[in-house]
């Protein structure tokens, strides 16, 4: 196995941007409620409550994510990340609760919006704040595979939307009169926020639970493996997972038992290599077999490509 050197970007000024964001909607947005009045404009100043939080949490998962492998620690710690996306669900969660049940109370005993223009507008420049602070993040999250930054920006664009959607039920009751639009609104909000947190912990679940690279990371793995296949090499027991933004890749290659050791390894370092090369990040760990021996081939099988290797006693020439 070989493992190439890899330079961590300095993610957690993106964390620092978030939080700063998020410290400044809330004022904006909690001020448009004491304007007001409307619970809808409370119920999105609390979740850009959860927002700050999350940002502080993510701000100390990037921290942690950011140390190399140590003697405690031999894959890193890119897996401090997901917990930050499961932790950011869990206080969705308790946001949407606290705003179906203000939602509820005030459906029950309405109470007239007072000064509407003034607090959509400041709600409004906080949303604005959050739609470009929120892109980038996603834009960064994606570009250096952080699922933390990624999860961050995707909980900003979904309070973009519904700040977008609180805005319209006060515009709304402002032209109709109905009071009772404004705690409606609230509801669908929570509803979505609920939806939100839902996706979020289940996609920390899926990764804590090591699942295996996407289609399109598993393609390039597959295209860098058939350059070196051949007559004499194959290969099989192909797993792979994500820690973070680090990827791991193992893979057995069946090589000609009549092979010395360093024509072997020299195969395998160039076979690393490749895949490196295809996929930035990664480790790449590989065990070399006799493909005469069957041994090797009772472990776990390699699906990534449709034409795997025979079995020295299904090969016509015997190998």
């Amino acid at each position: 196995m070989s493992a190439a050197t890899h330079t961590v970007p300095n993610l957690r000024r993106y964390a620092w941007l978030s939080i700063a964001a998020a410290v400044l909607t809330i004022a904006l947005k909690f001020v448009a409620y004491l304007v007001t009045g409307s619970v809808g404009l409370l119920s999105d100043a609390a979740e850009s409550v959860v927002n700050l939080v999350a940002a502080i949490i993510a701000l100390v998962a990037l921290t942690v994510a950011a140390r190399p492998a140590d003697a405690s620690h031999h894959y890193g710690h890119g897996k401090a990340e997901y917990f930050s996306a499961g932790l950011e669900g869990l206080m969705i969660f308790v946001a949407a609760g606290v705003i179906l049940v203000s939602a509820v109370r005030r459906f029950i005993y309405p109470v007239a919006l007072e000064s509407l223009g003034l607090g959509v507008a400041i709600s409004a420049v906080a949303t604005g704040l959050n739609a470009v602070v929120g892109l980038l993040l996603i834009r960064v999250g994606r570009r250096e595979r952080s699922v933390t930054l990624t999860a961050d920006g995707k909980h900003l664009m979904t309070d973009v939307w519904t700040s977008a959607g609180v805005i319209a039920g006060v515009v709304l009751v402002g032209v109709t009169g109905w009071q009772r639009l404004d705690p409606v609104v609230a509801v669908i909000v929570g509803v979505n926020i609920l939806v939100t947190g839902g996706l979020l912990v289940a996609q920390s679940v899926r990764a804590l639970l090591d699942q295996s690279l996407g289609p399109v990371e598993l393609a390039a793995i597959v295209a860098a493996l058939d350059r070196f296949r051949s007559a004499e090499v194959g290969f099989h027991g192909l797993q792979t997972r994500q820690s973070g933004r680090h990827r791991f890749v193992s893979v057995h290659v069946l090589v000609p038992g009549a092979w010395t050791v360093q024509a072997g390894h020299d195969l395998l370092e160039q076979i690393e290599q490749a895949i490196r090369d295809g996929l930035a990040d990664t480790t790449v760990l590989t065990h070399m077999e006799p493909r005469e021996d069957p041994r090797a081939y009772d472990d776990y099988a390699f699906e990534g490509h449709p034409d795997p290797p025979a079995r020295p006693d299904e090969s016509r020439d015997g190998r």
